[in-house]
């Protein structure tokens, strides 16, 4: 961790307990500290308490900054979520592909224009109550996971600029979610046993299908929201799908098919607005190619692992470089990658980059 002194560090404060400890941290550490919470216009009047960055997040961090004695200021985000990632959620899933929100909440929002914003405002440092680390060695700042496995976070991490890394702070690096709550209890924080956020904060219908089929309303024409053929992969009708966009690769509940074994989603056909549905075994693939590519190293490691979703083991693998894309090949086939999501990459705890995944293949050859 970057050390003191008396340098202004502004907290992104989500109102929950992991940026309320990271709060009092740094300001146990000595750092001048300001809270500031995103306001992302998040409806709750139909649906009850938005699950994070609606009204009562607000409130939380600022009785938060009010008992660290520290100032806090809110901050109106909500049309660049809805520019930023709302829109590019809902153009993913129209192309057939499932995005990561999150991801780019963390790309064009936290860690782009609350950076911009915040180094336009004096501030030396950015800090968020993510579980990370940015650790300098004798040549550079590099992004590594933190102490907690359960709460490592890294995988959403990868869209940081190498050149911002010596601006942002993780406090949360060298603690254990236990650690965190014991910490919050003992100086009475009132978010100290605050429910954590699960899911993506726009959605607060009871699922993404529903926020989908409220936002096309003006699309329902449309043909990528049309009824359509669940086809197997001899082109055997075996099922009618309700909208390529309300089906992810891997899904296997909600297909409607009566088969001698379980089928799952194994592709979506834009074209032909067709699902093409397999067993198990043929979900799986051994190449996959990805672009909107991030690195912090331009040394890439003979050895290399990579996850392809958030909750994914990782997985050895090689990597090629492509001009702006990159081919990947796994030393065994992996289950269900899926367009949209990103592919992120480690050398032991180091994070060495990732990528959006445009395609999988068998075809070990690419």
């Amino acid at each position: 961790m970057k050390m003191n002194s008396r340098q202004k560090i502004l907290v992104a404060m989500s109102g929950g307990v992991d940026s309320s400890v990271s709060a009092f941290l740094l300001k146990e550490q000595g750092y001048e500290v300001v809270g500031l919470t995103m306001c992302l216009g998040v409806k709750t009047e139909e649906c009850g308490p938005a699950r994070c960055c609606g009204p009562e997040a607000v409130n939380d961090a600022k009785n938060v900054c009010k008992k660290l004695n520290i100032p806090h200021y809110v901050m109106d985000f909500s049309k660049d979520l809805e520019d930023k990632v709302i829109k590019k959620f809902i153009e993913s899933y129209l192309s057939g592909k499932t995005p990561n929100p999150c991801i780019d909440c963390n790309k064009y929002l936290k860690f782009g224009i609350l950076m911009e914003k915040a180094m336009a405002m004096g501030f030396n440092l950015l800090a968020t109550g993510h579980y990370a680390c940015i650790v300098k060695d004798s040549k550079d700042y590099f992004l590594k996971k933190p102490k907690d496995p359960r709460k490592d976070q890294t995988y959403f991490l990868y869209v940081i600029k190498k050149q911002d890394l010596d601006k942002i702070i993780f406090p949360l690096c060298s603690f254990t979610k236990d650690e965190v709550k014991d910490i919050a209890k003992k100086i009475n924080l009132s978010v100290a046993d605050k429910e954590e956020s699960q899911d993506i904060c726009f959605i607060t219908s009871e699922n993404y299908k529903e926020f989908l089929k409220e936002r096309l309303k003006d699309k329902l024409r449309d043909r990528t929201i049309e009824p359509g053929l669940i086809v197997d992969l001899k082109n055997n009708i075996v099922g009618r799908h309700n909208g390529l966009p309300f089906y992810t690769i891997g899904q296997r509940k909600g297909l409607g098919i009566s088969y001698s074994e379980p089928l799952y989603v194994v592709a979506i056909d834009i074209d032909k607005n067709q699902i093409v549905a397999g067993t198990k075994e043929d979900l799986k693939t051994t190449t996959l190619i990805a672009s909107d590519l991030n690195f912090f190293t331009e040394n890439l490691p003979q050895e290399l692992k990579a996850k392809i979703r958030y909750n994914h083991e990782e997985a050895k693998c090689s990597l090629t470089l492509d001009k702006d894309k990159c081919i990947v090949r796994f030393d065994k086939p992996q289950e269900a990658v899926t367009p949209g999501q990103a592919v992120v990459f480690y050398s032991k705890d180091r994070v060495v980059g990732g990528g959006i995944i445009e395609k999988a293949t068998k075809d070990s050859k690419l």
